[in-house]
């Protein structure tokens, strides 16, 4: 018998639901649960051949599970090492290779000192930064936002520099982004499961939480359409998350990525709305049955990003 779970924490639709619709198709020699934990060995096997995980980005005991789940074989969905490596910093950076559009950003050092660093630690920083050409190239307004955040958490909206400094200086030691205010006519955000199944989504994030999932705004063109679920597909399968959202702010028709690395996206009914919520309960458990019909016990079933596989495929040319 090949175990599906799902990790999860305060979420109730999306786990429950997910968990019956796999048990509804009665495959032969395949099951889902909720994810249970007595003990963690190094080195041993779980019981589960695909965890879903919706909760390692809160709880690092979970995310050190995790890692020594897909170690001995269960096939983890999102693969917990790249989550746990990779940032918005970085995947902006990728983001740029791959040719989709984005608004300029720049990597801001944290304000306070790390905790056990003093000002020696940073004798390779030149203070104070070339502030002048940051703001030349962000503009104003702009957002500043954590670097490895989620949730819309520390995020500050910024007329000018000297908001900026007084914000700034609120920040802590949190290492921020600061990047340029794209005023959009059109948003939306798309979910994508296996690097290929897409649901694109009209968005207001303007709005209150459980208002921000637009049921009857005026139709985007096919045109535009398209040209967000090819930069979709090409920023999931380039990161190599298989469970994510990305969303895009589209100004004088350009879609501009915004934020592409919500690899526990939010799939709460009450937020995402009965027609999207169908949508990802079902492709997910496609999505899992598929990993656990595949999946081969005792080895790595991780599933990487195409930047990584292409690095690796060009390293072993030479």
């Amino acid at each position: 018998m090949k175990k599906i779970g799902i990790l999860f924490g305060m979420e109730d639709t999306f786990p429950h639901a997910f968990i019956e619709r796999v048990n509804q198709q009665n495959i032969k020699g395949i099951v889902a649960e909720a994810v249970t934990i007595d003990k963690v060995v190094q080195n041993q096997l779980t019981e589960y051949a695909v965890i879903i995980d919706r909760i390692s980005q809160d709880v690092p005991f979970y995310r050190a599970y995790l890692k020594n789940a897909a170690l001995t074989g269960t096939a983890v969905i999102n693969n917990p090492f790249w989550w746990s490596a990779d940032d918005k910093f970085f995947n902006n950076a990728l983001a740029d290779t791959l040719g989709v559009p984005l608004p300029n950003t720049v990597l801001l050092p944290s304000v306070e000192h790390p905790t056990d660093t003093t000002a020696k630690s940073f004798r390779n920083l030149k203070m104070p930064l070339d502030w002048e050409g940051i703001f030349e190239y962000v503009k104003f307004p702009a957002y500043m936002k954590p670097y490895a955040g989620g949730g819309w958490k520390n995020v500050y909206r910024l007329e000018s520099k000297e908001e900026f400094f007084q914000k700034h200086r609120e920040t802590g030691q949190l290492v921020m982004l600061l990047q340029e205010e794209i005023v959009f006519t059109e948003y939306f955000r798309v979910y994508c499961l296996g690097g290929k199944a897409v649901r694109i989504m009209q968005y207001e994030p303007r709005n209150p939480h459980h208002l921000r999932y637009v049921i009857d705004g005026p139709p985007a063109s096919k045109k535009l359409l398209t040209k967000v679920k090819e930069y979709t597909i090409a920023l999931c399968q380039g990161l190599g998350y298989d469970f994510n959202t990305v969303e895009f702010a589209v100004r004088d028709g350009i879609p501009y990525a915004i934020d592409f690395g919500n690899p526990a996206p939010d799939a709460d009914i009450n937020s995402v709305g009965q027609e999207n919520f169908e949508w990802v309960v079902e492709e997910s458990a496609k999505l899992a049955i598929s990993y656990a019909k595949s999946q081969k016990p005792g080895q790595i079933n991780l599933t990487w990003g195409k930047f990584m596989k292409d690095a690796v495929n060009s390293a072993k040319r030479f």
